[in-house]
Protein backbone atom coordinates (compact mmCIF):
# COMPACT_ATOMS: atom_id res chain seq x y z
CA UNK A 1 0.00 0.00 0.00
CA UNK A 2 1.49 3.28 -1.22
CA UNK A 3 2.45 5.74 1.60
CA UNK A 4 0.10 9.21 1.33
CA UNK A 5 0.79 12.48 2.57
CA UNK A 6 -1.52 15.06 4.27
CA UNK A 7 -1.75 16.46 0.57
CA UNK A 8 -3.02 13.29 -0.77
CA UNK A 9 -0.18 12.08 -3.11
CA UNK A 10 2.34 9.83 -2.86
CA UNK A 11 6.13 10.04 -1.51
CA UNK A 12 7.08 8.74 -5.14
CA UNK A 13 4.94 11.40 -6.58
CA UNK A 14 6.41 14.20 -4.41
CA UNK A 15 9.80 12.62 -4.56
CA UNK A 16 9.66 13.36 -8.76
CA UNK A 17 8.06 16.68 -8.27
CA UNK A 18 11.12 17.58 -6.33
CA UNK A 19 13.64 16.34 -9.05
CA UNK A 20 11.64 17.52 -12.17
CA UNK A 21 11.86 20.70 -9.79
CA UNK A 22 15.83 20.38 -8.98
CA UNK A 23 15.88 19.44 -12.84
CA UNK A 24 14.69 22.65 -14.03
CA UNK A 25 16.29 24.97 -11.74
CA UNK A 26 19.53 23.66 -12.87
CA UNK A 27 18.91 23.76 -16.87
CA UNK A 28 17.89 27.65 -16.12
CA UNK A 29 20.82 28.41 -13.80
CA UNK A 30 22.96 26.84 -17.16
CA UNK A 31 21.17 28.96 -19.55
CA UNK A 32 21.67 32.21 -16.85
CA UNK A 33 25.64 31.33 -16.76
CA UNK A 34 25.70 30.64 -20.50
CA UNK A 35 24.55 34.13 -21.18
CA UNK A 36 26.59 36.13 -18.68
CA UNK A 37 29.71 34.25 -20.49
CA UNK A 38 28.25 35.22 -24.08
CA UNK A 39 27.63 38.75 -22.47
CA UNK A 40 31.54 38.64 -21.49
CA UNK A 41 32.96 37.27 -24.16
CA UNK A 42 31.12 39.71 -26.41
CA UNK A 43 31.86 42.66 -24.22
CA UNK A 44 35.74 41.43 -24.00
CA UNK A 45 35.95 41.02 -27.95
CA UNK A 46 34.74 44.38 -28.72
CA UNK A 47 37.05 46.09 -26.42
CA UNK A 48 39.68 43.88 -27.76
CA UNK A 49 38.75 44.40 -31.47
CA UNK A 50 39.11 48.24 -30.84
CA UNK A 51 42.65 47.21 -28.96
CA UNK A 52 43.17 45.54 -32.68
CA UNK A 53 42.47 48.63 -34.60
CA UNK A 54 44.47 51.42 -32.47
CA UNK A 55 47.71 48.37 -32.81
CA UNK A 56 46.82 48.43 -36.58
CA UNK A 57 47.01 51.97 -36.89
CA UNK A 58 50.36 52.41 -35.25
CA UNK A 59 51.95 49.95 -37.71
CA UNK A 60 50.74 51.62 -40.37
CA UNK A 61 52.89 54.81 -38.88
CA UNK A 62 55.55 52.81 -38.45
CA UNK A 63 55.36 51.08 -42.09
CA UNK A 64 55.49 55.44 -43.49
CA UNK A 65 57.95 56.42 -41.38
CA UNK A 66 60.26 53.01 -42.49
CA UNK A 67 59.11 54.10 -46.00
CA UNK A 68 59.89 57.83 -45.55
CA UNK A 69 63.43 56.05 -44.74
CA UNK A 70 63.82 54.12 -47.64
CA UNK A 71 63.42 51.18 -45.77
CA UNK A 72 60.24 49.44 -48.21
CA UNK A 73 60.90 46.05 -47.60
CA UNK A 74 60.40 46.14 -44.04
CA UNK A 75 57.62 48.81 -44.53
CA UNK A 76 55.78 46.25 -47.04
CA UNK A 77 56.33 43.69 -44.07
CA UNK A 78 55.07 45.86 -41.49
CA UNK A 79 52.01 46.87 -43.81
CA UNK A 80 51.39 43.62 -44.40
CA UNK A 81 50.71 43.07 -40.59
CA UNK A 82 49.03 45.94 -39.95
CA UNK A 83 46.13 44.33 -42.26
CA UNK A 84 46.00 40.78 -40.96
CA UNK A 85 45.67 42.62 -37.41
CA UNK A 86 42.87 45.29 -39.16
CA UNK A 87 41.00 41.98 -39.77
CA UNK A 88 41.33 40.46 -36.97
CA UNK A 89 39.82 43.20 -34.64
CA UNK A 90 37.39 43.56 -37.33
CA UNK A 91 36.22 40.38 -36.91
CA UNK A 92 36.22 40.18 -32.86
CA UNK A 93 34.67 44.07 -32.73
CA UNK A 94 31.60 42.84 -35.43
CA UNK A 95 31.19 39.11 -33.99
CA UNK A 96 28.92 38.59 -31.18
CA UNK A 97 29.72 36.27 -27.95
CA UNK A 98 27.62 33.12 -29.40
CA UNK A 99 29.64 33.22 -32.82
CA UNK A 100 33.36 32.88 -31.13
CA UNK A 101 32.29 30.54 -28.64
CA UNK A 102 30.68 28.20 -31.33
CA UNK A 103 33.91 29.11 -33.60
CA UNK A 104 36.38 28.20 -30.46
CA UNK A 105 34.07 24.99 -29.99
CA UNK A 106 34.71 24.16 -33.62
CA UNK A 107 38.50 25.19 -33.57
CA UNK A 108 39.00 22.67 -30.24
CA UNK A 109 37.16 19.97 -31.73
CA UNK A 110 38.94 20.03 -35.49
CA UNK A 111 42.20 20.73 -33.51
CA UNK A 112 42.06 18.99 -30.36
CA UNK A 113 45.80 17.85 -30.15
CA UNK A 114 46.61 21.99 -30.79
CA UNK A 115 44.52 22.59 -27.56
CA UNK A 116 45.70 19.74 -25.72
CA UNK A 117 49.55 20.96 -26.55
CA UNK A 118 48.26 24.80 -26.12
CA UNK A 119 46.86 23.63 -22.64
CA UNK A 120 50.38 21.63 -21.49
CA UNK A 121 52.23 24.61 -22.49
CA UNK A 122 50.31 27.46 -20.53
CA UNK A 123 51.00 24.82 -17.48
CA UNK A 124 54.45 24.57 -18.06
CA UNK A 125 54.99 27.92 -18.11
CA UNK A 126 52.34 28.82 -15.16
CA UNK A 127 54.51 26.17 -13.34
CA UNK A 128 57.74 27.66 -14.26
CA UNK A 129 56.46 31.39 -13.00
CA UNK A 130 55.10 29.88 -9.82
CA UNK A 131 58.68 28.40 -9.06
CA UNK A 132 60.74 31.79 -9.84
CA UNK A 133 57.98 33.66 -8.06
CA UNK A 134 58.58 31.50 -5.11
CA UNK A 135 62.56 31.43 -5.02
CA UNK A 136 62.09 34.90 -5.51
CA UNK A 137 59.84 35.03 -2.02
CA UNK A 138 62.18 32.55 -0.69
CA UNK A 139 65.21 35.08 -1.35
CA UNK A 140 64.20 38.32 -0.53
CA UNK A 141 62.97 37.02 2.80
CA UNK A 142 66.95 36.05 3.64
CA UNK A 143 66.34 32.68 3.15
CA UNK A 144 65.09 32.42 7.20
CA UNK A 145 63.46 29.38 7.63
CA UNK A 146 60.03 29.47 9.54
CA UNK A 147 61.60 26.59 11.87
CA UNK A 148 63.11 27.71 15.03
CA UNK A 149 67.31 27.28 15.60
CA UNK A 150 66.88 24.32 18.55
CA UNK A 151 64.67 22.47 16.35
CA UNK A 152 66.30 22.13 13.42
CA UNK A 153 68.73 19.12 12.58
CA UNK A 154 71.94 19.48 12.90
CA UNK A 155 74.32 20.74 10.06
CA UNK A 156 76.02 17.73 8.18
CA UNK A 157 78.39 19.94 6.37
CA UNK A 158 79.69 23.53 6.16
CA UNK A 159 81.56 25.82 8.74
CA UNK A 160 80.40 25.10 12.29
CA UNK A 161 79.59 21.41 11.91
CA UNK A 162 81.66 18.93 13.90
CA UNK A 163 81.35 15.30 13.03
CA UNK A 164 80.05 13.05 16.08
CA UNK A 165 82.83 11.01 17.72
CA UNK A 166 84.11 8.03 17.02
CA UNK A 167 81.97 4.98 18.82
CA UNK A 168 83.97 1.95 19.40
CA UNK A 169 82.99 -1.25 18.77
CA UNK A 170 80.38 -2.26 21.14
CA UNK A 171 79.99 0.86 22.67
CA UNK A 172 76.27 2.50 22.10
CA UNK A 173 75.57 6.21 22.85
CA UNK A 174 75.19 7.70 26.21
CA UNK A 175 71.86 9.16 26.94
CA UNK A 176 68.56 8.20 28.07
CA UNK A 177 65.73 7.00 25.89
CA UNK A 178 63.71 10.39 24.03
CA UNK A 179 66.80 12.51 24.33
CA UNK A 180 69.20 13.36 22.10
CA UNK A 181 73.01 11.62 22.35
CA UNK A 182 75.55 13.95 23.65
CA UNK A 183 76.65 14.86 20.82
CA UNK A 184 73.15 16.34 19.28
CA UNK A 185 73.18 18.55 22.29
CA UNK A 186 76.63 19.72 21.99
CA UNK A 187 75.92 20.80 17.99
CA UNK A 188 72.88 22.78 19.15
CA UNK A 189 74.41 24.84 22.00
CA UNK A 190 74.94 28.73 20.84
Amino acid sequence: MPMTTATGGTATDQAQEVGARAKEQAQEAGVRARSRVRDEVDRRSTEAGQQAGSAAQALRDASTRLRDDGNEPVARGFEQVAERVERAGGWLRDADGDSILRDAEDFGRRNSLAVVAGGLAIGFAASRLLKASSRSRYESGGGASSVPEATRPPATNGPGFTPPPPVAPGEGLTGTPGTPPSWQAEQRRP
